[in-house]
């Protein structure tokens, strides 16, 4: 440490900075997700979703969670005429850094999938496993989208397995009120 008394705190504060996204990895586009999510589509079309205030408070009530946002990225996905689902796409805080996601979800609000699309995290990557995805799908707002009951954590990636969580569970909650069919 003796070396690093030369530099201005500007310089040690500009290196940790560009130390800690040195990690950041892109693994899809939200394009991309698309496509794994619902291979079948034929077309995907952008859906705006605004909540109110009463589905904001129905949001809280049902995930357990603040709804944090009137307005959400919204990816309806179709095979021809006919819905197959939406895709959701979010970002949540790992420890320091936000994990960029993306949720798909059938017409019944049921999650079908979830992709990690950007993980900034020096630790915590495991979350990208698909075993570990896996375990949302089937699940709703109401059914085992919880840390530890119904979703094992990581050992070592425990803030990014529960805000990743707790981000499904709140975009649930959102399908379940909002674009359910």
């Amino acid at each position: 440490m003796k070396h690093l008394k030369h530099f201005s705190p500007i310089v040690l504060s500009t290196l940790a900075l560009a130390s800690s996204s040195a990690f950041a990895a892109q693994y899809l586009t939200a394009e991309q997700a698309q496509l794994v999510i619902f291979p079948e589509a034929s077309s995907f079309k952008p859906a705006t979703l605004q909540l109110n205030l009463e589905q904001m408070q129905q949001v809280e009530k049902l995930a357990g969670l603040p709804a944090r946002s009137v307005a959400w990225r919204v990816i309806a996905a179709y095979k021809d005429d006919k819905l197959l689902g939406h895709i959701v796409l979010d970002e949540v805080i790992g420890k320091f850094e936000l994990i960029s996601y993306a949720v798909g979800l059938l017409p019944d609000a049921s999650v079908r999938q979830v992709e990690i699309l950007t993980y900034r995290e020096s630790h915590g990557f495991e979350i990208k496993n698909a075993n570990w995805r896996k375990q949302f799908s089937g699940k709703t707002a109401a059914s085992g989208l919880k840390l530890g009951e119904g979703v094992a954590n990581i050992s070592g990636a425990t803030l990014s397995c529960s805000h990743v969580t707790d981000g499904v569970r709140r975009i649930a909650a959102i399908a379940q009120l909002a674009l359910k069919k």
